[in-house]
């Protein structure tokens, strides 16, 4: 074959491969619309994060974001599907399109990224794995656990964090397998383990359930870094695209005190470019996105910005009182951070 036919070849085979490419980015999208849901996979319960409130409706730091994913898609916030996902089923349920989105307290890692083939779309909390006991233990650190019995979820970083922890400070500990939040506050609460390791924010939000939370400390340690935050399947760019900007437009509208209350007086034009971009008043960054040019709008006035959110739901007037600390934005001693809006 001569070189102007393989050459021709070679750019016929890119045509039809970036052809399937582009058609297979907009399925997820495409489906989502012809539902008119949003399946978002969250928790099967945890204080602060995803839980109902008195009127059953599933609320909290991690349900936001679906309701902003929603609204930016859907232009309705309710419309969503929620599945409820234990450590063990959150993973299938996501490779096998059961869900669309999981925004349920998991940590972006290496294996879960590149083998499982799944794409993290950004850091929604940066979190660390942590220890809490009983304050009658009469100890003050984790490193003095040696033997201690561990309730523990299974099919999570927290399980094979817990076993480097204790091999790298030379001492031994018996696991208690669990599979969900609430089977582990069972279980600690009825004392088949002496401490119960998750991340920081998981023990914070169990410790506000206790009948007499001064009963238990979360020890100072922290044993990991777990940058916690939605992911969707590989192989779907735009979809992938949609929800890594919904959530930097949560943590940029903060940044530029775009808010709740604020955004659709904002969306009709400020002296700000990079507000006036992303909340469509100029610019087309709703048209790369396949949605319309108020996306950003819709999904900010869900339930507002990344503050506010983060307030809501677990900062320091909320039952689990976390201070933003890491999660505070770059600006502020934190490390919160959003690309630009350009």
């Amino acid at each position: 074959m001569s070189f102007r036919k393989i050459a021709g070849a070679i750019a016929v085979a890119g045509a039809l491969v970036a052809g399937g490419a582009m058609s297979g980015q907009a399925a997820t999208l495409d489906d989502v619309k012809a539902a008119g849901t949003l399946k978002c996979g969250i928790n099967t319960g945890l204080p602060g994060f995803a839980y109902t409130d008195d009127a059953g409706n599933w609320t909290g730091f991690d349900v936001a974001y679906c309701r902003a994913m929603a609204a930016a898609v859907l232009g309705d916030a309710n419309a969503i599907s929620f599945v409820n996902l234990t450590g063990k089923t959150r993973f299938p349920a996501l490779a096998s399109g059961e869900i669309d989105v999981l925004s349920r307290n998991t940590t972006w890692t290496f294996s879960r990224d590149v083998d499982l083939g799944f794409t993290f779309i950004g850091v929604s909390y940066y979190d660390g794995q942590g220890f809490i006991g009983r304050t009658a233990l009469g100890i003050g650190s984790a490193t003095e656990l040696d033997g201690a019995s561990v309730c523990i979820q299974t099919g999570t970083t927290t399980e094979l964090n817990l076993a480097d922890f204790f091999r790298v400070n030379g001492i031994s500990y018996e696991p208690v397998p669990i599979e969900t939040n609430a089977e582990a506050r069972a279980a600690y609460e009825a004392e088949r383990c002496d401490v119960y390791t998750t991340d920081a924010s998981g023990l914070a939000a169990t410790r506000t359930t206790f009948e007499d939370p001064s009963q238990h400390m979360v020890f100072p340690e922290i044993v990991s870094k777990e940058p916690l935050g939605p992911l969707v399947r590989q192989g779907d760019d735009q979809w992938a695209d949609i929800a890594r900007w919904t959530l930097n437009a949560l943590i940029t509208a903060e940044e530029l005190g775009v808010t709740q209350a604020n955004v659709a007086e904002m969306a009709n034009g400020t002296d700000h470019p990079e507000i006036n971009r992303m909340l469509g008043s100029e610019g087309s960054l709703g048209e790369m996105l396949g949605l319309d040019a108020q996306w950003a709008v819709r999904a900010i006035a869900a339930e507002g910005n990344y503050a506010e959110i983060f307030d809501r739901y677990i900062g320091k007037d909320s039952p689990l009182a976390l201070g933003r600390g890491l999660n505070a934005l770059y600006t502020d001693g934190g490390i919160l951070y959003s690309p630009p809006f350009r």
